[in-house]
Order: structure tokens, then C-alpha cells, then sequence
């Protein structure tokens, strides 16, 4: 199957009394499952237990659990309204702190509500479904263009080295760091991808070899701690990680352990690349130790699905995401073209533009 055949990861299907589909990727690569979600809560339910991941995913997936939680609002008091659509918001983003996509989702679907000074709340509710699935729509073709900007990074033969899943289970459709691989693939170019496992929920062997596989990309899967052996055999060329948030700098913060592989990548000399769309930079922050960073549960690591792989009683430590310093990245693909070097003022004039 090709990259195309891929299913939508995420969509609304019928008008406003409809649902949210998606697919709950907890449960591949076993089966292949779609979730549906009529309710706020089940959608908030699925971004906090990763059945719905990936920054510009959540942040899709958001923007729709938004109207999820207003549609049924009754009355046409505009400004009790708005305070709902505020409650809702507040609750969604409390569900996934580090994702910026999230918030820069739900503060667009409350500026159309704020915009339409003059509309009732009928009219509006259908403009937030509207402009809930224009993000979904413009996060596919950014992800597209994020492949046609990177594809070129890709020689024939090369290796390739990513990290957790930025595919197109972590995005609308396509991804981020896999969309260069997609492309090039479709181009006729034949390279190897070695996708590290990710420790601990495993989302680069569930999820990015599952995809890979599906699109007949030739993959390799290995243990997060076997990356420097495979770095010292020469058999990477350059590394492609997505990004949850982006800091005014180029500090990038992605799934943990994506900082060791950028140490090791810069110690081999192997070029460290970051793929992410534009809503992933949050310019308010000036470097990444402002960054908000998720602790997840002990038992991810005391009982990794469920089976006891520790004491019950060990102290674990249990940050979702690290944060890699814009000094060891060679650039940042995004959908308006490459940033390099990775530094405030590149990042400033594309954002710019």
C-alpha cells in the first residue's frame, strides 16, 4: 500500500450533530480501530491517554472537541455562550500541557466566535465546525508542503533516523518528519528508515514502523539505546525528528529521549534535522527552559502495558518530552520552506513572511 492509502487519522464526519472519528492508535498495531466521539469528554479522554497524539493531531483534534462542547448549548445568549466555548477550552488544553498546537488551535476557533459580533449562536456553532475542519484541511497541506521542502534532504540510498511517530497517525494526514520520506519515496528515491522503538509507550514501533510498513518504505526497527551502534557502523546519513513546541530561538521540544539522539547524531557528525509546521513555534517563548514539559505516570515505566517491569513501589522519573538546544539542529523543515541556520532571527523573517 502506498503513503496515499494511508487512512485519515483524524475527521469529522456528518453536519453539526455528527462526531469525531479518529483512529485510536493505543490500539495498533494490533487492529486497526476507529474511535468515535460525540462527547467532550470522550475526545478529552482520548488526547490524555495517547489515543489521539502528535502536536498537530492534538491540535486538530481540539479545535473539533471545541465544538464538541458548545454544539449543544441552547439559547441565543452570545456572550454566555462565548464563556462556555472558554470553559471547554480551558478543559481541553488542561488535557496535554506541551503540545502548542493545542492552545493555538482552541484560541482560533474562539476568535472566529469573538469575530462574529453580529451572528446569532446558530450561525456561529456552524462557523466553529467550519473553521474546525479548515484546520484539519490546512494541517494536511502544510504537512504535504513540509514534504515537498524536505524531500531533497533524502539521497538515494541513505539512512535514515527517526525518533517516536511524526507521521500521519501524529498529524491530519501525511506528517511531519515522515512527510519528506513519503515524498521522496513517491519520487521513485530508495533509502532505509530506523526508527527508534520510544521507550516507554513504544509509539516509534507501534505506530512509525506500522506506517512505514504500510507504505512499503523499507524500515528497520531498533531499541532506543542501540541508536549510537548504529550511528558507529556508518549506517545513518542524517536524523528527522517531528516537534511539540518550538521556542522563539529554535529550542525544540519533542518525545523524550529525542535530545540523546541530537547528542549523539552531533557527536558522529550526522545532521540533526527537525520537521514542524509554523503552529508549532511558540515565538511568546524566548528559550526552551520556558517550555512546560509533561510528567507522565510512574506506572508507564513501573508497568509498561500493564505487565510489572519494576518494584511496584520504584521512584521512576517520567517526562513526556525533552528539550533539544537550537545549537545542535541543522535545520528546521516547515511548510514555508527550510529555517538554517536554527536561530532567532531565522526564525523571526519566516514567520514574516
Amino acid at each position: 500500500m502506498s503513503a496515499l492509502a494511508l487512512p485519515r487519522t483524524i475527521e469529522w464526519v456528518g453536519g453539526l450533530e455528527g462526531c469525531v472519528r479518529m483512529i485510536d492508535q493505543t490500539r495498533l498495531p494490533g487492529e486497526l480501530v476507529f474511535l468515535e466521539c460525540h462527547d467532550v469528554d470522550t475526545l478529552w479522554e482520548a488526547i490524555r491517554n495517547l489515543r489521539v497524539r502528535g502536536a498537530p493531531a492534538i491540535g486538530v483534534a481540539a479545535a473539533m472537541g471545541a465544538v464538541l462542547g458548545v454544539r449543544g448549548f441552547t439559547g441565543d445568549d452570545r456572550d454566555a455562550f462565548l464563556k462556555q466555548l472558554d470553559k471547554v477550552s480551558e478543559h481541553l488544553a488542561a488535557s496535554r500541557p506541551t503540545a502548542v498546537n493545542l492552545t493555538w488551535a482552541l484560541e482560533r476557533i474562539k476568535k472566529v466566535a469573538r469575530s462574529m459580533t453580529g451572528a446569532g449562536v446558530a450561525a456561529i456553532k456552524e462557523a466553529l465546525l467550519a473553521e474546525a475542519r479548515r484546520i484539519r484541511d490546512e494541517d494536511e497541506a502544510m504537512c504535504r508542503a513540509i514534504g515537498r521542502h524536505g524531500e531533497s534532504l533524502i539521497r538515494d540510498g541513505c539512512g535514515i533516523l527517526t525518533h517516536c511517530n511524526a507521521g500521519s497517525l501524529a498529524t491530519a494526514y501525511y506528517g511531519t518528519a515522515l512527510a519528506p520520506m513519503y515524498t521522496a519515496h513517491e519520487r521513485g528515491r530508495r533509502f532505509r528508515v530506523y526508527a527508534d522503538e520510544t521507550r516507554p509507550l513504544l509509539q516509534g514501533s507501534r505506530l512509525t514502523v506500522w506506517e512505514l510498513m504500510q507504505a512499503e518504505i523499507d524500515t528497520t526497527l531498533l531499541c532506543d539505546s542501540m541508536a549510537a551502534a548504529l550511528m558507529s557502523r556508518g549506517k545513518v546519513d542524517l536524523v528527522i525528528t517531528g516537534a511539540d513546541r518550538i521556542a522563539a530561538n529554535g529550542d525544540t521540544a519533542n518525545k523524550i529521549g529525542t535530545y540523546g539522539v541530537a547528542v549523539l547524531a552531533r557527536a558522529h557528525n550526522i545532521p540533526f534535522y527537525v520537521a514542524a509546521p509554523t503552529s508549532t513555534f511558540d515565538l511568546s517563548l524566548s528559550d526552551g527552559s520556558r517550555i512546560p514539559i509533561e510528567e507522565r505516570s510512574a506506572d508507564e515505566i513501573r508497568r509498561g502495558f500493564g505487565k510489572p517491569t519494576a518494584p511496584p513501589d520504584a521512584a521512576c522519573f517520567s517526562p513526556a518530552f525533552d528539550v533539544t538546544p537550537a545549537g545542535l539542529i541543522a535545520a528546521i523543515v516547515t511548510e514555508r520552506g527550510v529555517i538554517r541556520p536554527v536561530n532567532r532571527e531565522s526564525i523571526a523573517a519566516i514567520h514574516a513572511e
